[in-house]
């Protein structure tokens, strides 16, 4: 059984900032989760969840990526070593600042030869990470083709 693990990432207090957590909360009212599908909103800290991680063999991260040059709600789907970041290996990272480029980076670290190699990233562009807690209707209409673009892979 192929166990997947889905991860939401932003700041819900961010504006747009939070469709990760957006497309976490659409996937939940699915019913989606089971015991082959976890899903995780991981707000603005990742650490704590690395370890729950463990057991999963495919890892599907959503999150607003910001100054692309492309119109906001412009959807990219990537591979994560594509973008995997230098790990910083400062302890504050871990308390406030940990980013999911990094958070792949230590859960190498972490899970050693149980590292999922099937990683997709869904990136959406946003311009908007004002403190408001409404997406912008663009956005939102982002998140929910990143929604169905999930369902299907993981039908």
């Amino acid at each position: 059984m192929i166990k997947t693990a889905i991860l939401g990432f932003g700041n819900p207090v961010r504006s747009d900032d939070a469709v990760g957590c957006y497309v976490i909360e659409q996937l939940q009212k699915k019913g989606i989760e089971s015991n082959s599908i976890s899903l995780f909103d991981m707000g603005t800290g990742a650490f704590e969840v690395l370890f729950k991680l463990l057991g999963h063999n495919k890892i599907i991260i959503v999150d607003a990526v910001i100054n692309t040059g492309e119109p906001v709600g412009t959807l990219y789907k990537v591979p994560a070593e594509e973008i995997e970041a230098v790990i910083v290996d400062d302890p504050m990272v871990f308390l406030h600042s940990i980013k999911w480029d990094q958070a792949l980076n230590y859960a190498k670290k972490i899970m050693r030869e149980d590292y999922p190699k099937d990683i997709t990233v869904y990136l959406i562009a946003v311009d908007n990470t004002r403190i408001e807690i409404e997406l912008s209707e663009v956005v939102r209409k982002a998140g929910d083709k990143v929604v169905q673009y999930i369902l299907e892979e993981i039908n």
